[in-house]
């Protein structure tokens, strides 16, 4: 039986919801074991252990361990950095990962850009295998007041999704390689993830230090080139991270961003 594992994020309610929304959706095509989904299945509410943040995470791993697929649901330009983790961790792994969003924002590297991504970093965009995307309400009318017929638009949109989602597993694609190890050069990579939140110095500083050690060393310069299409830099960042012996990540700022999460997984 295959199992299917659904990052969300977990500290509100209405997040929780849509995971269970969405797992519940699934458990019905799939069956209940072919599911798991965290905060549920670890029963984080009632967990008693005197490192629970520890025990949460190797119950987490042991089922990312084992996964046949991935499906993530991602909204907004503040992406949760651990589910952007779990990706992370799925990608290295060669396991295909589904990403959900009912977000109807775009980004791109200048405001005059044609080009749209569905996610702030292209990264995120390079490591998903496929993006269910429903930006738009259901229909209007129904009945009620004003807001219950809003609320019916907003909740046929994020059953348009679970079903989607569970459709797109049902003809899901064979898992892709894993990420290899590092290549055996006579000089190793070490690859560096500067904080969006500034860090040039950072950068210097860190590249001189492993290059005194013998490195050589690839920058992440999906953010930093911008006359390139973050596409394709994009890219050449996970390439550059899956030939590298080492990887140093600069995670300041007010939160980690989700390519900082991604590689630090």
């Amino acid at each position: 039986m295959a199992l299917y594992y659904v990052a969300h994020r977990l500290f509100a309610a209405h997040d929780r919801a849509l995971g269970a929304y969405i797992a519940h959706h699934l458990a019905r095509r799939f069956g209940p074991d072919a599911v798991f989904l965290p905060f549920c299945d670890t029963d984080e509410e009632n967990l008693d252990h005197p490192c629970k943040g520890r025990r949460l995470f190797e119950l987490d791993s042991e089922r990312l361990a084992r996964i046949d697929a991935m499906v993530a649901i991602l909204h907004g330009p503040s992406l949760d950095d651990g589910v952007c983790m779990e990706i992370g961790y799925a990608a290295g792994r060669g396991v295909p990962i589904l990403s959900v969003t009912t977000d109807f924002q775009v980004y791109g590297p200048t405001a005059d850009t044609a080009l749209r991504l569905p996610f702030p970093d292209p990264l995120l965009q390079h490591v998903v295998d496929r993006v269910i995307s429903v930006p738009q309400l259901g229909p209007p009318g129904g009945e009620g007041d004003r807001f219950e017929r809003f609320l019916a638009q907003n909740l046929h949109a994020i059953t348009r999704v679970a079903t989607e989602v569970a459709d797109a597993l049902t003809d899901w694609p064979t898992p892709g390689p894993a990420m290899p190890p590092p290549s055996v050069n006579d000089q190793p990579l070490a690859y560096l993830e500067p904080s969006l939140y500034g860090g040039a110095s950072w950068t210097a500083q860190v590249s001189d230090a492993l290059r005194a050690h013998g490195f050589a060393t690839h920058h992440a310069e999906r953010f930093t080139n911008a006359a390139a299409d973050p596409t394709l830099t994009a890219s050449e960042d996970w390439t550059a991270l899956a030939h590298a012996s080492l990887a140093v990540v600069d995670i300041r700022g007010p939160e980690t961003p989700p390519g900082a999460a991604l590689v630090w997984a």
